[in-house]
């Protein structure tokens, strides 16, 4: 069976793609009020040596996921459990970006329908997509990285030329507040969404011209980073800290306000587009770094049996993970301070350490 693979700018528009995501739509780095812009930019020299240090370890074992290089760093009586704590993170968190997407349609165009329709409906286009393989997903991305660049630039243009921009709503970032900067940068928004490109160590072997890959990640990154800090501080200048920390969709909240000439209004399908496309690639790797960590850890030949079992625990969890959005957002909270750095930084980091000491003192069987 031919192995799949992708090429550099397949990975950049996926990389992009993810990035974005869900951090795009919702507020993201509250504690450092009106400079959440800046604190976006701090967090990315971060998130590049993250995504630095998961090259550095596919280069190591460039035929296996995370999970296999785990239990061959650590061995297999301390990496085959650690591995397995990837699994509840991954369908966990790629539950929650299913969830918001369906609040999103059901408070702004559907309010009727029940969130297990619309999610359901989501899930099932992520199942299709898997079932493809990862190269026609890859071949899909870069269709829908362009149109997301398209409508980004449509949006924040029809918002400037409506004259909602208030430069006073970013400015002045007065000494004490770099503090609040660094603290929202790291550890918060250097996990999210930086952290979570540990998804890509499933995707990565399959990476073709494995030589370009540095630069590849970090030029993704370094885009997404900056069409998030200016997203970010397009919807902080239109909507002022306040509105914009209590609002749950800073960007439809914006986007509403767009009135020119009394004839373009009304661009509220901008933005659920772009959270619904955002939401799909998200979740779609999401989902694919789980059912590839369950195939290497179970021994399970054919990967794309397990998608339909993992799409329907993230299904599940979309829905029974809180009784409604705030409680949504708070234990998000706690998941994001708790459980994602373990996962997205200090396995990554011990893998490195264990394995530079190892290879130093020939322990490698």
């Amino acid at each position: 069976m031919r192995k799949e693979v992708i090429g550099p700018f397949q990975l950049f528009a996926m990389i992009v793609l993810f990035e974005l995501g869900t951090a795009v739509v919702v507020p993201i780095g509250l504690e450092s009020g009106h400079a959440v812009w800046i604190s976006i930019l701090v967090a990315l020299p971060g998130g590049i040596l993250l995504f630095m240090l998961y090259t550095y370890l596919y280069r190591q074992f460039p035929d296996l996921v995370i999970s296999g290089y785990t239990r061959k760093i650590l061995g297999k009586w301390i990496g085959w459990p650690l591995s397995l704590l990837y699994l509840p993170v991954l369908t966990y968190n790629g539950g929650r970006n299913l969830r918001e997407a369906g609040d999103l349609l059901i408070s702004s165009s559907y309010d009727r329908t029940p969130i297990f329709i619309i999610n359901s409906i989501m899930i099932i286009a992520v199942m299709y997509i898997l079932y493809q393989g990862i190269e026609v997903f890859s071949r899909t991305s870069e269709i829908y990285f362009w149109l997301i660049v398209i409508m980004g630039m449509i949006s924040n243009f029809v918002v400037i030329i409506a004259g909602l921009v208030q430069f006073k709503n970013l400015f002045p970032v007065h000494p004490g507040e770099w503090i609040e900067v660094y603290k929202s940068a790291y550890p918060n928004i250097w996990i999210f969404p930086y952290g979570e490109l540990v998804c890509f160590t499933a995707v990565l072997p399959h990476f073709k011209t494995k030589n370009k890959i540095g630069r590849t990640g970090a030029g993704a990154i370094t885009l997404s980073a900056l069409m998030l800090s200016f997203t970010h501080a397009i919807e902080m200048s239109v909507l002022g800290p306040d509105i914009y920390s209590r609002t749950t969709f800073p960007m439809f909240t914006m986007i509403t306000l767009v009135n020119v000439a009394n004839f373009l209004q009304r661009l509220d399908a901008l933005v659920i587009l772009t959270l619904i496309i955002g939401v799909f690639f998200k979740m779609s790797i999401y989902c694919y770094a789980a059912v590839s960590i369950t195939a290497d850890l179970f021994h399970v030949k054919e990967p794309r049996k397990l998608v339909i079992p993992v799409c329907s625990v993230v299904l599940y969890s979309s829905f029974v993970s809180a009784e409604n959005y705030p409680v949504h957002m708070n234990d998000g909270k706690v998941f994001l301070e708790n459980i994602l750095p373990f996962l997205c930084a200090v396995i990554p980091v011990l893998l490195f350490v264990v394995h530079l000491v190892r290879r130093r003192f020939g322990w490698y069987r």
